[in-house]
Parts: structure tokens; sequence; C-alpha cells
């Protein structure tokens, strides 16, 4: 045994209490810092070989390690794109500098919350420079297939709020019931109109016009009328864009709904589905009738005309008002006309070992060697947790329990300075021996 081995055990174990002292800090400071992850200072002890039946002090050293798989509370704002990830998994984000730099493919990093907001250039981005990465669109809103082990497909997430769309009109479902009576020997045979409005691929506003013509029986009644449809973007009065005769079933049970639908022009009339397809100014348009027996689309009862019901899809030119990102990540533009519109995808990134992660500034992480190699899901599904908008994931740090070890750690550094000052005393009294 020798005495300057106590020395350098005592020496060892002020600075590895200086490092807890320091991670300790670091914790305090940042314990309103929302997405903070605590760091937690390991000991381990250096056994040194025994000699002769001696002993050698050894000391202590000390590790370090984020504690990043370790999530804190989520508080809500009222900010929508304000996002934290609930459970497992991390949003992607990039460097704004890099973006701005022109990087074609910036480097990717990970984070569990953040501030989203939209900056003058229309990108979503944190205050402190971290934007938003996610998957484009397609133009009518579907996601394509992206590669998953790659970050290569995710680009900057970026706004136009002075962006205007529409929706053409693809389908329209009519419910009209046409009078028993139009159909009799004794009726005037005067045909009945209605206009239906449309929007083609364009956002223009256009019409639809329903001629409904009874056939009149020298006796009796027909039950059957002449559909003729015209389309006001094209010369309607002489180029329908379909003409049907309808037939309606008079027998008990059945009557008043559809019997058969025969084509003179237009599409087919699909009997199966109670559909007709007409082709408008913007393309295809898909009319629903009715089924041959069905109550739904076109009746023939009673003795008075009656539009009962009309559906229809699409929507005028809208400009869109706000962005908001739902639990699966789908980034959603809502426009002033009440559609909404998927525009980006946002992915939540899974690694095998977080902790493994380099940490770095703006509570951001790069995937290492020691964390294994990414991969991205889709919220929700795997062993990722979901995305939860407005909200931010508050710090990690408990400042009861680091309030507790800075006093175990001063009363350590405190005992380690008084195992120096013994070694110093004990110095002088060998170097007296002398005297």
């Amino acid at each position: 045994m020798t005495i300057s081995s106590s020395l350098n055990a005592g020496v060892s174990g002020l600075a590895a209490n200086a490092t807890r002292l320091g991670t300790i800090s670091d914790n305090i400071a940042n314990s309103s810092t929302s997405g903070y992850k605590r760091v937690e200072t390991d000991f381990s002890s250096m056994v040194m070989a025994s000699n002769g039946g001696g002993y050698t002090a050894g000391g202590v050293r000390t590790t370090t390690q984020r504690l990043v798989d370790q999530s804190g509370a989520l508080v809500g704002t009222t900010n929508a794109t304000d996002l934290a990830v609930r459970g497992n998994g991390f949003l992607p984000v990039a460097e704004a500098t890099e973006v701005k730099a022109g990087a074609e493919n910036p480097q990717m990093f990970l984070t569990s919350t953040g501030s989203f907001r939209v900056d003058a250039n229309g990108y979503l981005k944190t205050e402190s420079g971290l934007m938003l990465l996610g998957w484009p669109a397609s133009s009518d809103g579907t996601m394509p297939t992206y590669p998953r082990d790659s970050s290569s497909s995710l680009e900057p997430i970026q706004i136009n709020l002075n962006q205007f769309t529409s929706e053409p009109t693809t389908t329209i479902t009519l419910g009209v019931n046409l009078p028993a009576t139009g159909t009799d020997s004794t009726a005037t045979g005067d045909p009945v109109t209605q206009s239906v409005e449309y929007f083609d691929n364009l956002g223009r506003s256009e019409n639809l016009t329903m001629t409904y013509t009874p056939t009149i029986p020298a006796t009796g009644s027909s039950n059957e009328w002449t559909v003729v449809i015209s389309d006001s973007a094209t010369d309607a009065a002489s180029n329908p864009i379909g003409e049907y005769v309808v037939t309606f079933d008079s027998s008990s049970g059945s009557g008043g709904s559809i019997l058969s639908v025969a084509t003179t022009s237009g599409g087919t009339y699909d009997p199966l589905t109670g559909d007709l397809i007409v082709n408008v100014n913007g393309g295809p348009l898909e009319i629903s009738i009715g089924e041959p027996g069905s109550n739904a689309g076109l009746t023939q009862v009673g003795d008075r005309f009656q539009p009962l019901n009309i559906s229809k899809d699409g929507s005028p030119v809208g400009k869109m008002t706000t962005v908001e990102v739902d639990e699966n990540g789908f980034v959603h533009a809502f426009f002033d006309t009440g559609i909404s519109k998927t525009i980006y995808q946002v992915p939540l990134v899974d690694v095998p070992n977080p902790n493994g992660m380099v940490a770095m500034d703006k509570q951001i992480y790069m995937v290492s060697p020691e964390s294994g190699s990414f991969f991205l899901w889709d919220a929700g599904d795997g062993p990722v947790g979901d995305v939860v908008p407005y909200a931010r994931e508050e710090s990690a740090t408990d400042v009861a329990n680091e309030l507790t070890a800075m006093i175990q750690t001063q009363r350590a550094y405190s005992s380690n300075a008084k195992v120096i000052q013994t070694v110093d005393e004990m110095l002088q009294e060998t170097t007296n021996i002398k005297r």
C-alpha cells in the first residue's frame, strides 16, 4: 500500500463528482427545455492488483449517458403544428441553414418534439432553425410508395398559404320523383327539367340539365320517361351528352321503382350499381339514378315532380387557410370552401438503441453505429407511437431528484477533498521524521 495511491484515488473522486455535478447542472439548467433528455453519470471502481497482501487504491472513473429513450410529459398548446411523439419514434428534421444553402438531400436529424410554424418561405420551421421533413403526396392526395430505409425521399415540408385549389366533380347521386300521372294517356306530355351544378377540372361552375319527357300512350299509362342530359359547357341544345329511356315498375310491391333503362346515347347504364357515366367537358362523370327495384334514385309515384335529394363531390376554387397534422402524421391543408387535402406525410423514425444516438444542440440526435440503422414507419404502425398535434414534450428532468443528487455529490466531493487533506497531513508527518 502506498500513500500516493490514496492521493490518486481522492483526486479521481474529485474529478468523478465534478463530472456528476456537470451533468446535474445541465439537467437543472434544461428543466424547462421542451424535449430535453436528461444525462446520467455512472460510477465504476478501478481495482488495482494486490501485491504482497497490501492494498493499492485504484479510485473511480465515470461514464455519462443521455437517456434518449426516457420521455417527458406532454403538455397541450394552441398551435396546430406543435408536435410531440407519444410512444416510441422520432420526428425527422433538417437544419434550415443546410436547406437554404441548396442541399438536395439535407442531413436527417431526429427529435421528439418541436414547435413548427410557417416561415416567410412557407417551410414548417422551429425558432431554433429546424425544418420538419416529410414525404410529398401526389396531386390527388394519395401517398406514393417510398423507401423506408432511406431518408432520400424526405423533403422539407413547404406550405403555400396563397395556394388555390379545387376538386372536380366525379359523382352525382340523383334522388328525384317523377309524377306517375305524367305518363297517363290524359296527361299533357309537358317535360320537366332539373339543373345540377358541377365543377370541372379548373374549378369552374357548370350545369347539367336533366330533361324528363313522358311517353304518352293512346290509352292507359306507359310508365316511361325519356331522360336527356345536356352540359352547359357545350352546345347543350344541339349536343346532349346522354339520352336514356327509363321504364318504371307498376306491379304490386315494387311500384314506382326503376324496371329497366335503355341507352339511346351516352354511357351505358349498369343495373348492378345503378350508375351511368357521361362525358362532360372536364372528363367522365358518374351519375347514380338507382338500381332496378330500389326506392333510391329515380322513382315514379304520386302526381308531383319532386327533386328529393341531390348529392355530389367536388368543390369550387378555394384558398388555403390552415394546416394541421393528424395522429398518423398526415399533413392536411384546409381551404375556405370546406375541403381538405393531404399534402405530406411525416413518418416516425425508429432505431434499435435510441441511447446510442449522437446528441447535438437543439434537442436533436443523429443516427450512429451504436444506435443501429433507422427505419421509417407510419405513425401508429409497428413499434412506433403516434403524433400528437397541439402538444409539446416537456423536459425529462425531475428537479427534486436532481437537487437530491446535488446534495449527495457535494457531500461526496467534500469527503474526497478530506481524503486529499488527510494524505497531505500524513505526508507532512513523514517529512517531519527527518527532522
